[in-house]
């Protein structure tokens, strides 16, 4: 089976590896330069590529004929697509006589669009997945050919859900390629209740007091590390809380409000929101109660802009 894959971070990187094992004739890699600004904390599809003399492609758009020239040139039988950022022109889908295929980070149709990782956690949902299908020029739209469910625990955040998604990946992988090669694979089309979300950016992340303690807290875990993080004010200044958890408290403050310096707690518009790992702009990161310490926190009040 001759592959063509388009990949990126650590799900790439997953899958790639899976492809290699299994036996395929992994043609060519297309990924992303990495961004200065960008945390690399994932493990890079090149690195594997390189091991294995695949040759690398970092093309700024696929729009240029001569990148749906070279695909068909090289006439793979298939195209995956695990984790890259660019959509795929309809010219390239249309090489491959298997098909084409993405792996998107949910159980479609839901969560359909772009990070659907953060969104499962902000939603508070309990379980998401993979699912790999057909890739049309509509995004996430195609027929499904695998699917692979993860629980999502209450104490469980982006990074751990998101590594539980790489192992889920390796395991999707290893049952639905010899169907893929074999041509024994089903398609199904997508049917439920489907959603749709666009992308995350870092000032979406600013804590609204007046929501309840356990919306805060999917907030806080949906994008603390290695995501930008969720953020209020204090005097003017950022304050990041990379770590937080829930109190079931009665409300008896106005949100935002510093209630308890130990455990350090604020006020919510239900229940109370205790801060376990927090970081003032220009500081270094530290635990809650030590900040409230540092900063003299009795009566104060988080919220307001910069």
């Amino acid at each position: 089976m001759r592959a063509v894959v388009f990949a990126y971070q650590e799900i790439g990187y997953v899958c790639l590896e899976e492809l290699i094992d299994f036996g395929a004739d992994v043609i060519c890699l297309f990924t992303h330069s990495d961004d200065p600004g960008e945390e690399i904390w994932y493990r890079r599809p090149v690195t594997v590529a390189e091991k294995h003399n695949i040759p690398v492609h970092t093309p700024e758009s696929l729009k240029d004929p001569r990148w749906a020239a070279l695909i068909a040139d090289a006439r793979p039988d298939i195209i995956f697509s695990f984790y890259y950022r660019k959509m795929i022109p309809k010219e390239i889908l249309d090489i491959p006589k298997i098909g084409a295929f993405n792996l998107h980070g949910s159980l479609l149709p839901r969560f359909r669009g772009r990070s659907p990782v953060n969104w499962v956690l902000i939603a508070g949902e309990k379980e998401t997945g993979l699912t790999l299908h057909y890739m049309l020029e509509k995004p996430d739209a195609g027929d499904m050919v695998a699917q692979k469910k993860i629980d999502i625990d209450f104490e469980d955040n982006v990074y751990t859900v998101y590594m539980k998604m790489a192992e889920a990946a390796r395991g999707l992988m290893k049952e639905v390629l010899p169907q893929l090669s074999e041509g024994t694979f089903t398609r199904r089309p997508q049917t439920g209740v489907s959603s749709y979300f666009g992308g995350r950016r870092p000032e979406d992340g600013i804590v609204m007091w007046e929501k309840d303690a356990v919306s805060i807290y999917n907030l806080t875990r949906a994008v603390t590390h290695p995501y930008p993080g969720a953020f209020t004010y204090l005097d003017g200044k950022k304050l990041y809380i990379w770590k937080a958890f829930p109190e079931d408290l009665p409300r008896n403050a106005l949100p935002g409000k510093v209630i308890s310096l130990v455990p350090f707690t604020v006020s919510t518009g239900k229940g109370g929101l205790r801060l376990l790992s927090v970081q003032l702009e220009g500081e270094e990161e530290m635990d809650g109660e030590t900040f409230a310490r540092l900063h003299d926190m009795e009566g104060k009040i988080f919220g307001g802009t910069a």
